[in-house]
């Protein structure tokens, strides 16, 4: 008779390359772990068809739910140090009436993109001479824009804005700050379907250079000089991007309540 498996359903922000690097390592450090070779062998969809698929074979309707519950590993917890995800397979400990209320997770895929929203941060010295252009060219994308204002940074907020590797470099942090501090930014609150996956598509990497080689359509391609001048900031992924919305616009926005919004009590 074969051991039993486990069949977790899971979601999350970038989930298939998040759990895919949380396996290697896994993987990897089977030995540390375990000497006697009794640690299971992980399997995992490759694509969101599969993932579909699969989940339809081994849940029900009433099993599968948009729950907020995280998932935590509870024997090797040090394999979902790079990204939390989300469980979604309903829980028996969940009370009744929850379940009730809670979102069929099939309608929620069968359902298509969610409308987002993202911030679009246009640095110093490059609003000014292209806001015309910038704002043409997301229109295009079907990108609305339901918040603007412009401010002048402080050194906290320019510091917060910057990816982790920039932020371990003392000269590059001053670098940026120095730059970002130096002039008015304006700050966009954009939304539509897929947004924060949709704005970083087209700002591109943050070296100008590289995304000039990747596409010159890029517009870090178009309005960056360097590293630190390369026009542009935009949440890089969907809780960066409400921390940013909450940060820059607490008053709130002018666009109509989606579920989204008001889940995260924006």
């Amino acid at each position: 008779m074969s051991s039993p498996v486990l069949v977790c359903a899971l979601r999350g922000i970038d989930a298939f390359p998040a759990l895919g690097a949380a396996l290697e390592g896994w993987t990897q450090g089977r030995d540390s772990l375990s000497t006697a070779g009794s640690l299971p062998q992980p399997l995992m969809a490759l694509t969101p068809e599969v993932a579909f698929r699969q989940a339809i074979l081994f849940f029900t309707e009433a099993d599968l739910v948009t729950g907020k519950a995280r998932f935590y590993c509870l024997y090797f917890p040090q394999l979902w140090e790079h990204r939390e995800l989300t469980q979604i397979c309903f829980s028996p400990l969940v009370d009744e009436s929850w379940r009730c209320r809670a979102e069929s997770l099939f309608s929620y895929l069968q359902a298509g993109a969610q409308v987002l929203c993202t911030v679009l941060l246009i640095k110093p010295g490059v609003w000014s001479r292209r806001l015309p252009r910038i704002l043409r060219d997301l229109h295009l994308q079907k990108f609305s824009v339901v918040g603007m204002k412009h401010l002048e940074l402080g050194a906290a907020a320019a510091s917060a804005l910057l990816p982790c590797e920039v932020q371990q470099d003392p000269a590059a942090v001053e670098a940026h700050c120095t730059y970002l501090t130096s002039g008015t930014a304006l700050v966009l609150c954009l939304q539509r379907p897929n947004a924060v996956k949709k704005l970083m598509d087209l700002l591109g990497p943050e070296d100008p250079q590289l995304a000039q080689a990747l596409d010159p359509r890029l517009w870090r391609a178009q309005y960056g000089t360097s590293t630190v001048q390369n026009g542009f900031y935009g949440s890089r992924s969907y809780p960066m991007a409400v921390r940013d919305v909450k940060l820059f616009f607490p008053e709130g926005l002018c666009c109509a309540q989606c579920q989204t919004v008001q889940e995260q009590e924006v």
